[in-house]
This record gives structure tokens, C-alpha cells and sequence, in this order.
């Protein structure tokens, strides 16, 4: 079985071809640079709308069957920014602490993480994990999270996803 991986960038810019796509490209980067197991990439390039966001996230988790999905940009406060909203439509589950560490994260950089609503939830064996839509913190607010995500898909039924330890660890609890 080959794992997927979903990576779906909203701008309402990058879909009309104003501007080139670098968040989406960047996030592929990331997973490249610290996964090693072997993965297919779902990508698509999307305006900020929520129905069309949602129906691509449910697109990714349940035709497509990814086990991660991870959206680029529309996380602000700005009228068009609708991710999360998006998210919270087509998840069962929701996981508040990813947006929380990420916002945390974020601080360190700049005043203005408050205004960022991150989310991340649960569709099926799915994770879905809203990241701003700017490369430098996307790599800052994925590696805040990261750590927890190849265990968090465990518990929901998915592929075991195995990180380059030397350049991202995932933490995996001992059993006993």
C-alpha cells in the first residue's frame, strides 16, 4: 500500500495564477526533507472558499485516502481566510493542541501569532493539520507539531510514518 499525503494550498492568488505556488511547494519540501518513508503526493491549488476547501479535504481523506493532509494559508483574520472553518466542517474530531503549539511556536517570531487560527482535526483515519500560508513559518508552526503527527496517525488507524531522526524525531511513547 503506498502512503498519501495531502497537500492543498489556499489563495485565492496562487489558484487564479497571479502568483507562483511557493507555500504549497515548501510544505512538500518539508515532508520530503523529514520523512523516509515513501509517500504520494495529492496536491491542489485552491480559492479561499470553504465549500470548495472542504469538499478537496473530504476529496483527500476518504477518495484519495491520505493519511495526512496539511493545507497552506486562509488561517488569518482577514474576511477570505476560511481553513479552519473548512476543517472544523469535515472533521469528527477536533485537536485544539496542535493549534495551540503552533501559535506558541509562532510567538517566539513575531507579535502577531495571536491573530492565526491553526487547527487541526481528525476525518476518518485522516489527520488534517492547517498551517499558515508564508514558507518560513510554515517550516517554524510544522516543526512545532511534527514530532507528534507519525504517532497521532498511528492511533487513528493509519501507516506507520517513520521520520529522518537526525532532522526530525517523532515521538512514539515506550510500551510496557
Amino acid at each position: 500500500m503506498t502512503v498519501k499525503i495531502g497537500v492543498l494550498n489556499v489563495s485565492d492568488r496562487a489558484s487564479a495564477g497571479v502568483y507562483e505556488d511557493t507555500p504549497g511547494q515548501s510544505c512538500v519540501a518539508l515532508l520530503r526533507e523529514w520523512l523516509v518513508t515513501p509517500f504520494e503526493v495529492d496536491y491542489k491549488i485552491v480559492p479561499d472558499d470553504q465549500t470548495i476547501i472542504a469538499a478537496e479535504l473530504s476529496r483527500m481523506a476518504d477518495e484519495t485516502g491520505c493519511c495526512l493532509v496539511v493545507t497552506t494559508g486562509g488561517t488569518g483574520p482577514a474576511p477570505r481566510d476560511v481553513t479552519p472553518e473548512a476543517t472544523t466542517v469535515v472533521c469528527e474530531k477536533m485537536l485544539p493542541g496542535f493549534g495551540e503549539q503552533m501559535r506558541s511556536a509562532s510567538l517566539r517570531y513575531v507579535p502577531t501569532a495571536i491573530l492565526s487560527r491553526q487547527t487541526a482535526g481528525i476525518r476518518g483515519r485522516t489527520l488534517i493539520v492547517n498551517l499558515p500560508g508564508r514558507p518560513k513559518a510554515i517550516r517554524e508552526n510544522l516543526e512545532a507539531v511534527f514530532p507528534a503527527i507519525p504517532y497521532c496517525i498511528d492511533l487513528i488507524g493509519g501507516p506507520r510514518l517513520e521520520t529522518n531522526s537526525k532532522v526530525m524525531p517523532a515521538f512514539r511513547p515506550k510500551s510496557g
